[in-house]
């Protein structure tokens, strides 16, 4: 490391240090001042909370709540960085390419702010421009906090998740938002995903003028999609767009795998009868296998059926180590029995989220990436539709959806030859289990029967036998010393302490320390 890029390092390690102690982070850290602390030390400490506010498995969901708000407005640029980034950009002075951009900008994020402008030939536009040195300012910070993971002592947060693996993915995901042109590309495969949906679309891409620092796309005015003041005034049914709205969420998620992952309603607008999507530097993606999970589960959610919950669950998930079925399918059953017959309008789909994930956080169950944007999006399209059309179930348009997408795309021919198969299978099978019985019972007869048993203990069961057998152990040992240093203690000899043999005193006093670390040990245990 330079002696520059250090002093740089010290520097920044000094004005984190300050918001701190400014913060008074002795006295404890509430949700609220985790944000404001968070929003103080810059954008690279916004993203990380806004990655965080997605892991329930990591913080507890008051802390998530709060997190989610830090998609609000940050302090933008002034104009004359915004000019000196657009000149670097393009490589000549921004007028040569607009022929007006309003200074005051339509919004300001962590990593870019959007100002509306106006092309040369008198194309309305928005400019996406990054902020200024925001890539060596994020690195820095992200290698900051690799180098703070490493001194946190084994009995911290950093014991209960992979603090490495949440930076890494955090700077994974800045990266990706920080090229433009990866946005570019998200916005165009989004229009052709959906270019046969005639309610919805995406604005349009101005390539020629577009790349890492700079995007240039079409203006979209209309109105936000909670915006329902105007939207009623200018003749729209609220429930049309609600529902047109989750069904072309839900196509994103289960049909193209390819779905917007910040869908706040500064996000989508209605335009002209279409709801817009815009903003796509986060967008998520999800395998067929993991869409066909998915599709497992909402199926199960629909039938009220645990065990097929359960099984996607276990599949889709990843596991710090083998979980414990019993308590994984009485976790999803009162997860079920509480929020499966409910309207959307009388519970949160956000808790029904955060409630399956601290059910999979209490069996060790990691849930994927594609997951977790997931569960992102679902958090701000509840959000949406609570507000807009209380009385619509996000369930069941959801399972509307898949249920026609199985009548118009099902091969049919092919699920009647693989029934087929399997009944014939199943019949040869059960041609053999009376032969199976009765080897069975001759085995039994002539006592040849066998039964093999493996049983597992818990953890808790574990441990409670473990103690049982130490402390056992241990008064045995305290019984013999006792009865061994009484015998001494009846002959005569020597040498002696207060009058009797010494090898005796000295077995009382062995009893009597196994005896106190036992108290002391029972005494300060917490179980």
């Amino acid at each position: 490391m330079g002696r520059q890029e250090s002093q740089e390092y010290k520097e920044r390690l000094k004005e984190m240090t300050g918001v701190l102690r400014k913060h008074n982070i002795t006295r404890g850290v509430s949700p609220e001042k985790l944000r404001l602390i968070l929003e103080d030390l810059g954008p690279t400490f916004i993203k990380l909370g806004q990655i965080m506010s997605m892991h329930s498995d990591i913080l507890p969901k008051r802390y998530c709540d709060e997190l989610m708000r830090l998609r609000s407005e940050v302090a933008p640029m002034s104009f004359s960085e915004v000019e000196e980034v657009l000149r670097e950009a393009y490589g000549c002075p921004w007028k040569e390419i607009f022929k007006k951009i309003e200074e005051l900008p339509l919004g300001s994020a962590s990593i870019a702010q959007v100002h509306k402008a106006v092309l040369r030939d008198g194309e309305e536009v928005v400019v996406k421009i990054q902020r200024k040195g925001i890539y060596d300012k994020m690195a820095r910070d992200i290698g900051l906090l690799h180098r703070a993971v490493k001194l946190l002592p084994p009995v911290s947060l950093k014991g209960m998740v992979d603090l490495d693996m949440v930076l890494d993915e955090l700077w994974a995901v800045t990266r990706e938002e920080m090229n433009f042109l990866t946005e570019a590309s998200n916005l165009e495969e989004f229009a052709r995903r959906n270019k046969d949906i005639v309610f919805v679309g995406a604005p349009k891409m101005y390539h020629e003028y577009t790349n890492r620092y700079v995007l240039v796309m079409e203006y979209i005015d209309g109105y936000a999609v909670d915006d329902k003041e105007n939207l009623l005034r200018d003749g729209y049914d609220l429930e049309e767009v609600g529902i047109k709205l989750i069904d072309n969420y839900i196509k994103q998620v289960m049909d193209d795998g390819f779905f917007h992952a910040d869908p706040h309603p500064g996000n989508v607008k209605i335009r002209g009868g279409k709801i817009i999507w815009i903003d796509m530097g986060m967008m998520g993606r999800l395998t067929e296998r993991d869409r066909e999970l998915i599709g497992n589960a909402v199926e199960g959610i629909a039938m009220s059926d645990i065990g097929m919950i359960q099984d996607a669950v276990m599949a889709l998930g990843d596991f710090k180590e083998p979980p414990d079925q019993s308590c994984l399918y009485e976790g999803i059953s009162n997860l079920l029995s509480q929020y499966g017959t409910a309207d959307m309008g009388s519970i949160d789909i956000a808790k029904v989220t955060m409630s399956l994930m601290e059910v999979m956080k209490e069996n060790k169950i990691i849930m994927p990436h594609g997951l977790t944007m997931l569960a992102r999006g679902l958090t701000h399209m509840e959000g949406v539709l609570a507000d807009i059309a209380p009385e619509l179930n996000m369930v069941e348009i959801a399972s509307r959806h898949m249920a026609g997408k199985m009548l118009k795309e099902k091969d049919w021919k092919q699920e009647l030859k693989n029934s087929g198969k399997t009944i014939y299978r199943s019949f040869h099978k059960a041609i053999n289990i009376p032969s199976l019985i009765s080897d069975i019972l001759q085995g039994y007869l002539k006592g040849q029967t066998k039964i093999n048993l493996d049983l597992h203990a818990s953890m808790e069961l574990e441990r409670l036998l473990r103690r049982l057998v130490r402390n056992v152990v241990m008064g045995l040992w305290v019984m013999a010393l006792l009865i061994s240093s009484s015998i001494i203690c009846t002959t005569n000899m020597k040498p002696k302490i207060w009058g009797i043999p010494a090898l005796g005193a000295f077995g009382y006093l062995i009893a009597f320390a196994i005896v106190m670390y036992v108290f002391l040990k029972h005494i300060f245990s917490r179980k």
